[in-house]
């Protein structure tokens, strides 16, 4: 714990990566400010020091995950041409799913003001499920542009595919139900495979 008067180091994420560790194995209803504070070894009032309560702060952890999985998913376009589109893909929707992805989904769910605060942050701009849609089509854009995909595939609609599964998943998943990453992973590659790369020549006529 932190010295009385010290400053403690990057003192959000660490709050926030406390708060995750409680969710995910002890579920919502145990995370308090002071189960916080106590999880991450900071003084008590530290949380009530850097955001207004508990609804806050719960917001602005979901806010910041976002946020973090939208600039890894933008980096996806340096992934384009190497490994498999497959793997690629399905990196960054399983990252959705990091952390206790499900588990801070049910937490803003059972929090009526965390989750008001969370959908004005967004459709004001914050990076989200939208940008991670946005990202995930230009990179299958541009696998396109390489070859590697089938031009019948729709980018738009396997990103929106992936990105809508993967916000159902967070929803309605919490601890002690099935791992949803397995689905996730059979979705991506059904998707992606659900286009020959190529037309298939036509067959042989036969002579009778």
């Amino acid at each position: 714990m932190a010295p009385r008067g010290v400053a403690t180091p990057d003192v959000r994420e660490r709050l926030f990566a406390a708060a995750e560790r409680i969710v995910e194995k002890d579920g919502p209803g145990a995370l308090t400010s002071r189960s916080v504070t106590a999880e991450a070894g900071c003084a008590k009032g530290l949380l009530h020091a850097h955001f207004a309560g508990l609804d806050e702060f719960v917001a602005e952890l979901c806010l910041n995950r976002f946020a973090r999985t939208a600039a890894r998913a933008r980096e996806l376009s340096r992934l384009a041409g190497r490994g498999t589109v497959a793997e690629n893909l399905g990196a960054v929707a399983l990252m959705l799913f990091d952390s206790g992805g499900p588990a801070l989904s049910g937490l803003a769910m059972t929090r009526p003001a965390a989750a008001l605060r969370i959908r004005t942050a967004l459709e004001e701009g914050a990076p989200g499920f939208a940008a991670i849609q946005e990202a995930v089509t230009g990179y299958l854009q541009e696998e396109q542009r390489l070859g590697r995909l089938a031009h019948t595939l729709d980018p738009h609609t396997v990103a929106l595919a992936v990105v809508g599964t993967a916000h159902h998943l967070l929803m309605t998943s919490w601890p002690g139900t099935p791992d949803p990453r397995p689905a996730m992973t059979r979705l991506v590659t059904a998707l992606v495979h659900s286009a020959p790369l190529q037309d298939a020549p036509p067959a042989p006529a036969r002579h009778t």
